[in-house]
């Protein structure tokens, strides 16, 4: 029997990354990692991946997309790319395309990472979710700021999707409420993209500096949380422990809605680059001060994903199942 292509893709804001997924088992291999921006389409981008490692048509496509999915379709969040069910089996007489979101893929990865894939934030380590029952939540932030849970219910995975960046963004400290109302001039209604994402932490640094100074500083968010690192700049060194107040308080909010009782998963490029940076913010600390429920947010475990391609491997788990079909 021949064996089946099995095309596999997580494509975010900036970044997309392409592998082939094993029909055997949920791994990957032969990964790519492709900028959106040098493809008009992401047709190209894999024809471009196939023609890297001369490969046929595949027999099957599961591609994870940073947006909704709405009629078959992704329009990619950030990003110039359209993800279409029906143009895809067309474009590569594939017999089978799933499209995901970017976070319900990461999602999926959570039962397959291993020990060492993960690093507690605070004192709880992960739970068990080796049993027929668990459910759990998965954030990030990079380009943008996403979200998902996953259920399990007698050996059962349901994956629970939304668009949690958009969420509205809601202070719980003085110099919170000041951004705010800095955001307010910018923005008809502040999401907390606009805070915990990679445009987001520039966001609350240009803000900081009109506070104090009443005079607009920029940089790009890989040089605030480099001179928070180094502490050469008190701006940078704020608004690296406000993002990442902010992300717990987030972590904590998406903990309570979903009822992710074991666990937080926190995934995306930015906590991954500076995990120093976060291990000493008040991460932790907001994500249990909820009230007259702290004491339920302290027995939910929050785990940093140190997995190269979480996304990957959730979306290398369904190609698996659709094959397997």
């Amino acid at each position: 029997m021949t064996k089946k292509t099995l095309l596999i893709g997580d494509i975010g804001g900036t970044n997309a990354r392409f592998a082939l997924a094993n029909p055997a088992h949920t791994s990957f291999e032969k990964v790519l990692n492709l900028k959106c921006a040098d493809f008009s389409s992401a047709d190209d981008a894999i024809h471009y991946y196939l023609d890297k490692f001369s490969m046929s048509k595949p027999d099957i496509i599961c591609l994870a997309g940073a947006g909704p999915i709405i009629s078959n379709r992704i329009q990619v969040t950030n990003n110039h790319w359209t993800l279409n069910i029906e143009s895809l089996k067309k474009d590569f007489n594939a017999k089978k395309v799933k499209l995901l979101n970017d976070f319900e893929a990461a999602a999926y990865s959570i039962p397959h990472l291993r020990e060492d894939d993960l690093q507690p934030l605070g004192l709880l380590n992960s739970t068990n979710l080796d049993n027929d029952h668990f459910n759990v939540a998965i954030i990030g932030a990079g380009t943008g700021f996403g979200t998902a849970g996953l259920a399990c219910l007698e050996n059962t995975l349901i994956p629970i999707v939304g668009e949690g960046g958009h969420i509205g963004f809601a202070p719980t400290s003085h110099i919170q409420t000041e951004i705010l109302n800095v955001l307010k001039d910018n923005y008809e209604r502040v999401i907390v993209e606009r805070l915990v994402s990679g445009p987001g932490i520039e966001n609350i640094y240009s803000s900081l500096s009109l506070i104090y100074e009443n005079k607009k500083k920029e940089l790009s968010a890989k040089e605030i949380f480099h001179k928070a690192q180094d502490k050469s700049d008190r701006y940078a060194i704020e608004s690296v422990d406000i993002f990442f107040e902010i992300l717990g308080q987030l972590a904590g909010d998406i903990a309570l809605c979903m009822g992710a009782r074991n666990g937080v998963y926190l995934a995306g490029g930015i906590a991954k680059r500076y995990p120093e940076l976060l291990m000493k913010s008040k991460f932790r600390i907001a994500f249990e001060s909820k009230g007259r429920q702290r004491s339920y947010m302290e027995r939910i475990p929050t785990i940093l994903v140190t997995h190269e391609n979480p996304g990957l491997l959730g979306t290398a788990y369904c190609a698996f199942k659709l094959s397997s079909d």
